[in-house]
């Protein structure tokens, strides 16, 4: 009877450990274009689990070729969330995305012990990850303010403007959308701090371990991967898909590299050539960009690509 009773504790243990468990999510970051897709999948298919997307416009069903969505085959080998989930025309920004990516992992953490978080979108990752304080409201006429300075003035007078008062926020932005310029300097001016300050003051403990991991190459090599996904995006339409979306080129998720470039080609302001050029252009920036905000990271996991398969890189910088 006592080895009987013994036992039973130790198969009991046993079931509330596993129970208890942490779960654990496993993030995939990197500048846009070295294989964080691929990346991610591989993980996926690995721990038979599922990939939460956290590229700030992939969720957006409008945009498909100037996004990079994963294609068909990507999606049909492993579950993707935050893939076509929201319209353009729908108010989503990082505070929705916070909130609705924590349910789903809620959900999700209820099948799987491990989920994937795949995106080069710094802010979204990091709202996941760790959350940020409120920001505050700033009244609407500080923002009209910005708006006719854009107008009158250009974008290049109001990224100068964010690299006085923010030079952290200036370093990881896309200097090429207005809107995250705007908002950013409309907090400042509110309060008289750093947009950066409130994304850094607190950070809010998550139920579930959190392993980071950061995919990076050769910067030639890169650059030439952007170059070539740029040219491939041509040649499948994107001109096409930014025409149909010239009605809602006001909105914030069209005021981004690859769509910005072609409405002026439209505009008859650039010739096509000189669009595309820029759209690699700015893409290169973006990435380098990218690259500082994970840097800045210390929890972060540089995973050198080599032309070796990815997998075991990875693998060598999980412990699960």
């Amino acid at each position: 009877m006592a080895l009987k009773n013994r036992r039973y504790l130790i198969f009991k243990t046993f079931i509330n450990l596993m129970v208890h468990q942490p779960k654990t999510l496993i993030v995939v970051a990197g500048p846009t274009a070295v294989g964080k897709t691929a990346a991610a999948i591989q993980l996926a298919r690995h721990y038979n689990t599922v990939v939460v997307s956290a590229d700030s416009r992939q969720f957006f069903r409008e945009m498909s070729i100037g996004t990079a969505k994963p294609d068909a085959d990507e999606l049909a080998a492993a579950k993707h969330y935050f893939i076509d989930s929201h319209s353009i025309t729908e108010n989503f920004n990082v505070g929705d995305y916070e909130k609705q990516a924590l349910q789903l992992l809620d959900e999700l953490f209820k099948v799987h012990d491990v989920v994937i978080l795949a995106g080069g979108s710094g802010l979204y990752i990091k709202a996941v990850c760790e959350g940020f304080d409120e920001l505050p409201v700033a009244a609407a006429s500080v923002r009209d303010n910005l708006s006719r300075e854009l107008e009158q003035h250009g974008i290049t007078h109001l990224q100068q403007k964010l690299k006085d008062a923010d030079p952290d926020y200036y370093n990881e932005v896309d200097l090429s959308n207005p809107q995250r310029i705007i908002r950013a300097l409309e907090v400042f001016e509110t309060t008289g701090k750093p947009f950066s300050s409130y994304r850094t003051a607190n950070t809010n403990k998550r139920p579930f371990n959190i392993i980071k991991l950061a995919l990076t190459m050769p910067r030639e090599q890169l650059y030439d991967r952007i170059n070539r996904r740029v040219d491939i995006m041509m040649e499948q339409g994107l001109l096409d898909e930014v025409r149909t979306l010239l009605a809602y080129r006001h909105l914030n998720a069209l005021n981004t590299v690859g769509y910005t470039e072609l409405f002026d080609y439209i505009d008859e302001k650039i010739d096509l050539k000189t669009a595309i050029d820029m759209i690699k252009q700015n893409t290169r920036r973006f990435a380098k960009r990218q690259l500082t905000w994970f840097r800045r990271d210390a929890d972060v996991k540089w995973i050198e690509l080599n032309g070796d398969d990815v997998l075991p890189l990875m693998l060598k910088n999980i412990d699960i």
